[in-house]
């Protein structure tokens, strides 16, 4: 076993600290890596605060891990120490179900092993994740960071293994392309790739928001419109208009505004998770015109891998706001109050400091 720097919450109530725990040695497969940028997801405060539920105390948070390959077992294939590579989500599945076989490990039938806080079958434990100075990763799970981002950019490019691949993963399945109209409701962590993402694809991208101070921003982004979303009359103006809306928002609110707005056959796409349900929506607004609401996870290794490839071509990374992990529960509270452009990440070499 390897001791390792970390930060963790010993409890819901509890700020997160320093903490030490002990990481795998490296088996034939396995990939060590010296972790140098980990990104903020709401995803991480959900779990820290147990307000999903489940959370295994001590939780060390953290799946958008960008960092240098410092060993890689005698088995390994394709990675070689020294190189830069990734890690979202997750960190192992079961490899043999229909899901796992069709290159869809993050819908694993027996669970997919997440990279934080999901049962841990080397130790018995659970995982934890990046928010530490390094981390263990079989080789399945390891990305290769395309050659298009330097060094420079390696900050920008860590909340693409999750924010990325989360709204890439339908934008590719829904096949949005030149000549789809798309909307994206929210401008967060999710929404800001979203619009990057669905603008390099061709798409011609709304951005729906509640507040109009985010509509210079949006364009920047790429959004070729901005509709304030609480004003009745704008939204009236796009009824059966959209191809695909991505919802990024994670809240509850009402669909139904939103369903309206999609053309015959048309899907709105579900990827922020509240804490409670949204109010359940209308059902002639779905018959009426073969609509569909769906949801979407992240992506599978595959998917993931030409997620990064796809953003290097097109020079996408996310913006973000680089801090010390001493000023990580400052930043959760600054994530709750949307106080961020447009993601936190966490520069690992402050933790030995």
């Amino acid at each position: 076993m390897t001791k390792t720097l970390a930060y963790a919450a010993e409890k819901a109530t509890s700020p997160l600290a320093l903490f030490n725990l002990e990481r795998r040695e490296p088996g034939p497969h396995d990939i060590q890596i010296e972790i140098l940028f980990c990104g903020v997801c709401h995803s991480d405060i959900h779990t820290v605060r147990n307000e999903w539920h489940g959370t295994v105390y001590p939780v060390v948070p953290g799946h958008e891990i960008v960092g240098r390959i410092t060993h890689v077992g005698k088995d390994v294939k394709g990675f070689k120490a020294g190189e830069f590579a990734a890690v979202g989500c997750m960190v192992d599945s079961c490899n043999s179900c229909s899901s796992c076989k069709d290159n869809l490990e993050q819908y694993c039938e027996k669970g997919m092993t997440q990279t934080y806080n999901s049962p841990d079958k080397h130790n018995g434990k659970v995982t934890y994740g990046g928010y530490s100075d390094h981390i263990v990763v079989n080789e399945k799970f390891v990305l290769h960071i395309p050659k298009e981002f330097k060094e420079k950019d390696l900050p920008g490019v860590a909340p693409l293994l999750c924010a990325g691949i989360t709204t890439y993963s339908p934008l590719h399945h829904w096949k949005v392309g030149k000549g789809s109209k798309v909307g994206v409701v929210g401008l967060g962590g999710l929404g800001h790739m979203a619009i990057k993402i669905a603008h390099a694809m061709g798409a011609h991208v709304v951005l729906f928001t509640t507040s109009p101070g985010k509509a210079e921003d949006a364009k920047k982004l790429g959004a070729n419109e901005v509709v304030i979303s609480k004003n009745p009359s704008e939204m009236k103006k796009y009824l059966n208009n959209f191809d695909f809306i991505i919802n990024t928002v994670a809240a509850s609110h009402n669909l139904d505004a939103y369903v309206e707005l999609l053309k015959r056959d048309g899907t709105m796409c579900l990827i922020g998770a509240p804490s409670q349900p949204h109010p359940s929506p209308s059902v002639t607004n779905l018959i009426f015109k073969r609509r569909a609401i769906a949801g979407s996870l992240i992506g599978g290794i595959k998917e993931t891998q030409e997620m990064l490839d796809f953003c290097g071509k097109h020079h996408i990374t996310s913006d973000i706001e680089l801090i010390p992990i001493q000023k990580i529960n400052e930043a959760y509270e600054r994530v709750l109050k949307s106080d961020v452009k447009y993601r936190f990440v966490i520069d690992i070499a402050s933790l030995k400091k």
